[in-house]
Parts: C-alpha cells; sequence; structure tokens
C-alpha cells in the first residue's frame, strides 16, 4: 500500500532503496544524533528488518519517494515501542524519520511525517503517538513541534546508551488523537 502527499510517496522499501540508504547511514551528517554510522552490511540489515515489519504489519518505517524524480530520500513512518524497551510511556507508538542531507530544508520530513500521523489516527486508531530524540537533535524536534506534538518534559537516559555518552539524554514528544484531530487542517 502506497501512501502519497503532495510532494511525496511512502511506500515499502525495493532492493534497489539499499544502496541509497547505506549512503545516508555512512554519512556522518545525517547520523550525528546517533551512536555511530552505519556500515553497509548493518544498513542492508537495518533495511531487512524495517521491510519484513511492513511486510508482515502492513505499517512500519516507510520508504519515501519522490514523485518528481522517483528518488529514495529515506524513510519516515510508525514502529511500536514495547513495554520493556526502557522508554517512559511504553509501551505506544512511534513515529521516527531519517532523510539524506540534501534534502533537509524542504519540509519533506514534516509533509510525510503528517502522513504518517494520519495513518496512526485514522487506520491504526492509536490513542496516541511519541517522538523521542537526543537532547541535541533539535531539527528532530522542530518536525515534532511542526506536526503538532508536545514535549512530555520526560527526558530520559536512552536505555541502549551507556552512562554518560554525549547522546544519553532523550527527550520525549507526544500527540493524542484529539490533539491531532485539532491540528491536522492547520498544519503547514
Amino acid at each position: 500500500m502506497n501512501m502519497e502527499t503532495q510532494r511525496l510517496i511512502l511506500r515499502q522499501w525495493k532492493s534497489e532503496d539499499y544502496s541509497a540508504y547505506a549512503t545516508l547511514n555512512a554519512d556522518p551528517q545525517v547520523m550525528r544524533y546517533f551512536p555511530a554510522t552505519l556500515s553497509t552490511t548493518e544498513s542492508d540489515q537495518q533495511a531487512a528488518r524495517i521491510e519484513s515489519l511492513i511486510a508482515e504489519r502492513g505499517w512500519g518505517f516507510w520508504a519515501v519517494e519522490l514523485k518528481s524524480t522517483g528518488q529514495f530520500i529515506g524513510f519516515v513512518g510508525l514502529h511500536n515501542q514495547d513495554a520493556s524497551s526502557g522508554i517512559p510511556d511504553a509501551p505506544f507508538f512511534e513515529i521516527g524519520w531519517r532523510l539524506a542531507a540534501k534534502y533537509w530544508g524542504a519540509g519533506y520530513a514534516t509533509e510525510a511525517a503528517k502522513k504518517a500521523l494520519q495513518f496512526a489516527f485514522e487506520v491504526l486508531s492509536a490513542p496516541s503517538v511519541f517522538a523521542f530524540t537526543a537532547l541535541q537533535n533539535t531539527p528532530s524536534q522542530q518536525v515534532m513541534i511542526k506536526v503538532g506534538m508536545k514535549n512530555t518534559h520526560q527526558d530520559f537516559n536512552h536505555p541502549k546508551l551507556e552512562q554518560g555518552h554525549r547522546l544519553e539524554r532523550h527527550c520525549l514528544y507526544k500527540i493524542t488523537q484529539q490533539q491531532w484531530v485539532a491540528v491536522a487542517d492547520n498544519i503547514d
């Protein structure tokens, strides 16, 4: 199942996306708020897991393609954080994104995230959706705010990062279905 926005297609992954995804994951600028860049093998394994989850559930971190060129630019979508994740308020639906740097600043993450939130609330009937990132990652926090999410003020130490890691502290944002209904038509 593909979903379309004005400029983007959110879709299942294709084998030809893997090399572009590996390039994105090897870029220190893209990965500056993650513990490390990924090798091609690590990136391919991650893409295969994402693709498998979408095949199994019908949703996940969808590949994002530009309508105008057919170019894969990254992913935007939904994931399930389970109760044992160590993240406050889990279990919950999480929204996340990762785009190639050359596509930053054009509003693509916000545009695709709005479509993913619409799917979460209208198709999955999610009561709420969360997002989290390192405190330093203000660009992602700006996307969260642009799609109507609110900071829960429940900063936490990411359970998969060692104590004292520069990215250990994370913020947690949330939007409820009611908040989404109130802001969905007014988000640009």
